[in-house]
């Protein structure tokens, strides 16, 4: 299975602050993967099913690239079934 190339992702690492909580839009399904950033929340596209964890998985990958950090640093605090997630930074 070929790796999709991610271009394109904006730096988000000015928001690596230890305890730093992240709101997430998140839309599994999508044409390809993709970050956008908007005024107080970052929309995330994946094209991971939303199913048994694949887009939250796709999702933590994806935007601790962005951030520069390592994905194990991320932790999904609130929103396991929804598209509307908080992620926690703590390293």
């Amino acid at each position: 299975m070929v790796k999709p190339k991610l271009r394109d992702l904006p730096d988000l690492s000015a928001l690596t602050q230890v305890g730093a909580t992240l709101n997430v839009k998140v839309t599994p399904k999508a044409a390809r993967d993709r970050v956008i950033c908007e005024e107080d929340q970052i929309r995330v596209f994946v094209t991971a099913p939303p199913e048994n964890g694949k887009a939250n998985q796709a999702v933590l990958v994806l935007l601790a690239k962005c951030l520069g950090i390592a994905p194990s640093t991320l932790t999904l605090k609130q929103g396991q079934t929804a598209r509307n997630k908080v992620f926690v930074y703590d390293p």
